[in-house]
């Protein structure tokens, strides 16, 4: 097995597992007062968790193993272009989740490799849509609708239960053969 396929092996139920907790830390982000965060992070944290709620989103989230493991790549890539923003902006998270999602986006980079930038565009464009008939920008512009959606995330995620991620090489296989075909070119 090659080193990167073991690293993504160790890493990616680890994502799996603390999926529900990264939620539960954009939720307070995108409830913090316009002056604890910026702009940006709001933002994102806003697509992010609406990603969360989508219907469709790149892979069903009932998926065996490969359940919700989109919505952990989504959440570190959605981290890692806050970083790209504003390296400051990582301080808008006090429990230094934000930087490690930010960091821990990188193996997704290896893991994508050349295809990395679709997911980057794709996270980026989650910006522009809306779940349960709710916008970024509605998210972002009504503070009753933000603390309804990080209400809506802790009932998430304490109803969460991580899908397995089996030790097993084909898991990534499946895995980049299912983004690679839902990802927009």
């Amino acid at each position: 097995m090659a080193p990167l396929e073991v690293r993504c092996l160790d890493a990616f139920p680890n994502w799996l597992r603390s999926l529900g907790e990264d939620a539960r830390a954009l939720a307070s982000l995108l409830e913090a007062d316009a002056s604890d965060a910026s702009d940006g992070t709001k933002r994102r944290s806003a697509a992010v968790l609406n990603y969360l709620f989508k219907s469709l989103d790149l892979i069903p989230d009932g998926l065996e193993d490969l359940g919700f493991i989109d919505d952990a790549f989504v959440v570190r890539s959605a981290a890692a272009a806050i970083k790209l923003e504003s390296e400051a902006a990582l301080s808008d998270d006090p429990t230094g989740t934000l930087a490690r999602l930010a960091e821990e986006a990188e193996l997704v980079r290896e893991f994508m490799g050349s295809e990395y930038g679709r997911l980057a565009r794709y996270v980026t464009g989650l910006e522009q849509g809306s779940a349960r008939g709710r916008s970024v920008s509605a998210i972002l512009s009504d503070p009753a609708l933000q603390r309804e959606i990080a209400l809506e995330v802790g009932q998430w995620a304490d109803r969460y239960a991580a899908p397995s991620f089996a030790r097993d090489e084909r898991n990534l296989v499946k895995l980049r053969a299912f983004l690679l075909a839902k990802l927009p070119v």
